[in-house]
């Protein structure tokens, strides 16, 4: 992040976690704590288990897990993370000034994130060698997923985009490894369709990387993940703004056509000379 810039108490919360290797019911409760933020740090272990649906000796043992003496420890440490997060700058403006000001610092971690370029590129090359490249998105994450598949298919000779649940889902990711993919790229998004979830089993069942861009690094996505992308989420308004993880797929699709860049040119020269053809469009 740039100098000066204040860290959330999301990120902060989220800190606790690096470099643990958390097991599938302690990622249940880390998602929860960062998803509800400053006031979980005021509940009992009682009640952290019941909001993530674990058992309470689950939460005692993910707080030894963490380096603490037990719950309250922990609970100490949350305090400590997020006072002062409930309330907010006094010239923040209204509410919805507030979400987008939100959405603005969820972009600049993003950016942070960025740094490791690294690991976007590996990204990208692989999902640049999936022929076909399977993208997943249902209900409220199809529309991102049609966005990327749009204009990766530009650059891309078999996008396949997979965004209706139900039996046939499960179809057309085995057709999908069985044509010859590799990974397959999933927009897991709140509130965490079961059938995405399923989904992820599937692809994995069938061989397939599974690349999940997602809200949070401990979403219920990381269990079935084989590499996962966070992008955080606005909550600020009614419905979530996905301004964040938008951004995030576009970034990688640049690292996709950063993979192949003569096979990208020669893709996208042929559609320009498609389009001026046709007089697809205006301008």
């Amino acid at each position: 992040m740039n100098e000066g810039t204040v860290v959330a108490p999301e990120d902060r919360v989220l800190d606790l976690f690096q470099g643990v290797r958390l097991t599938p019911t302690q990622r249940r409760i880390a998602h929860c704590l960062v998803q509800h933020g400053p006031a979980v740090a005021y509940l009992s272990a009682a009640e952290v288990a019941e909001l993530a649906g674990v058992s309470q000796p689950s939460v005692t043992r993910f707080a030894i897990a963490l380096g603490h003496d037990g719950y309250p420890a922990l609970r100490r440490r949350l305090r400590e993370l997020t006072v002062g997060s409930a309330g907010g700058r006094g010239d923040a403006g209204n509410e919805l000034q507030q979400a987008v000001r939100a959405e603005i610092g969820n972009l600049d971690r993003l950016a942070g994130q960025l740094a490791d370029r690294d690991r976007i590129a590996e990204t990208g090359r692989l999902l640049a060698a999936s022929r076909p490249l399977p993208v997943l998105g249902l209900r409220a994450a199809a529309p991102l997923a049609a966005y990327f598949a749009y204009f990766a298919a530009k650059v891309h000779p078999d996008v396949r985009v997979l965004d209706d649940g139900g039996s046939l889902l499960t179809d057309r990711l085995e057709q999908a490894a069985a044509a010859g993919a590799r990974a397959l790229l999933a927009f897991v998004l709140p509130r965490y369709p079961r059938e995405t979830l399923d989904a992820l089993r599937d692809a994995r069942d069938a061989g397939l990387t599974v690349v999940a861009i997602t809200d949070s690094p401990v979403s219920p996505a990381a269990e079935h993940a084989d590499v996962v992308l966070p992008a955080a989420v606005g909550a600020q308004l009614v419905f979530d703004l996905h301004t964040a993880p938008m951004t995030l797929a576009m970034v990688l699709l640049q690292a996709i056509c950063d993979a192949a860049p003569a096979d990208t040119q020669r893709r996208l020269e042929a559609f320009e000379a498609s389009a001026a053809r046709r007089q697809l469009f205006l301008g």
